[in-house]
């Protein structure tokens, strides 16, 4: 071979080496996020809009574009669930990576289209954590595995979210609570002592389903981020450095 074909060669070597690097980033992934929505008996019809068109518009929210685009390396994927008793769970949004601004429209379309799965079932949270497992074992590989779940009950039909961790692959998977503050006054440390897992792992609160947009929207630009927020102080619904 001679001195052009040597070059040649090496040219194609190199452009080679720049593909399979820039595949390999652009596969990275850095959060597997799971959002699952409480659609239990306690939700009525008017309060499961607030919480779907809430999550739909927090996703759309700019600082939440920004921190998913805009974040440190690698991408987030996205999927999204309901709940309610012990077989009511329905995947809404399977698993989505969001590399552009086009692939969070076609997400908040998504959310914003959902048609209500279940309506007069009562409140397994284990077993919405079960289901988040197998969604979860699905997941792209990514750096981070994050369930976030939202209700405004405690549990109370099936097995407790305490079962759930101990027979379910839900290792190395922070779980964080979204509590809709309203009828039942167990349900905030029911979250904190319960539900919330794993390092780095917080609460949220929202005052009632028409405050579900604005907490969402807090929740998604701590969690993408990687915030370093923890445990809740129940006594002043504030979020505290996590112990372990």
């Amino acid at each position: 071979m001679d001195q052009y074909g040597k070059r040649r060669a090496l040219v194609r070597l190199i452009c080679f080496i720049s593909l399979l690097f820039a595949s390999t980033a652009q596969a990275s992934c850095r959060l597997a996020l799971v959002l699952a929505l409480d659609v239990s008996a306690s939700v009525d019809a008017g309060e499961y809009e607030l919480q779907k068109l809430g999550l739909a518009a927090a996703l759309d929210a700019e600082d939440v574009r920004h921190a998913i685009l805009n974040g440190a390396p690698g991408h987030v994927s996205l999927a999204v669930y309901e709940w309610s008793g012990h077989y009511q769970q329905k995947l809404h949004l399977d698993w989505t990576d969001l590399h552009s601004q086009g692939d969070i429209d076609r997400a908040v379309l998504a959310l914003g289209e959902m048609t209500r799965s279940h309506s007069n079932f009562p409140t397994g949270v284990g077993q919405a954590l079960a289901y988040g497992a197998s969604v979860m074992e699905r997941a792209p590989v990514c750096e981070r595995r994050v369930i976030d779940v939202s209700g405004d009950g405690v549990n109370n039909n099936g097995y407790g979210p305490a079962s759930a961790y101990r027979h379910f692959p839900l290792d190395g998977v922070i779980v964080n609570g979204l509590v809709i503050l309203g009828e039942d006054p167990a349900v905030l440390e029911f979250y904190y002592l319960e539900v919330m897992r794993g390092a780095g792992a917080f609460v949220e609160t929202a005052n009632g389903f028409a405050d579900f947009r604005e907490a969402m929207t807090r929740k998604l630009f701590r969690e993408i981020n990687n915030l370093a927020v923890g445990k809740l102080d129940t006594d002043t619904n504030t979020t505290l450095p996590y112990q372990g």
